[in-house]
């Protein structure tokens, strides 16, 4: 869970040069504004600040299952309807960005829903204070 966090922050802070850059905004203006990616790192921010007490958020985790599937869906149609080639030869961190990008939320989806499922098989005790 930290390491979806990490990779979250990271990897939108680096690769879009923090914010700066356009070419990931231009190849998907709708989801991949700065604003898009300003939201993918307040959910990194989530994700590391759920790490410590996982085992007590099954909803939450649930969500966060239908976050990665949701941006895992919209680079799959992404990929689908452009063309990588075009963003890399336009900036390189802007294609690694295109490229990473979903294959990690697909990933992360997985993960989480693996998570989500033994969280709902051993039906941890909730503490009263959460």
């Amino acid at each position: 869970m930290y390491l979806s966090g990490i990779i979250n922050i990271g990897g939108v802070l680096v690769l879009s040069r923090f914010f700066s850059n356009k070419v990931i905004n231009e190849a998907d203006p709708v989801v991949m504004s700065n604003f898009g990616l300003l939201m993918i790192v307040v959910w990194g921010l989530v994700f590391l600040a759920t790490a410590p007490k996982w085992h007590f958020l099954k909803w939450v985790i649930g969500a966060f299952v239908i976050e990665k599937f949701i941006y895992g869906y919209v680079w799959t149609q992404w990929l689908m309807s452009n063309n990588l080639t075009d963003v890399y030869e336009q900036d390189v961190m802007a294609g690694i960005f295109y490229t990473i990008y979903g294959a990690n939320d697909w990933f992360f989806c997985i993960f989480y829903l693996s998570v989500f499922i033994y969280l709902n098989k051993n039906k941890l005790k909730q503490p009263n204070n959460i």
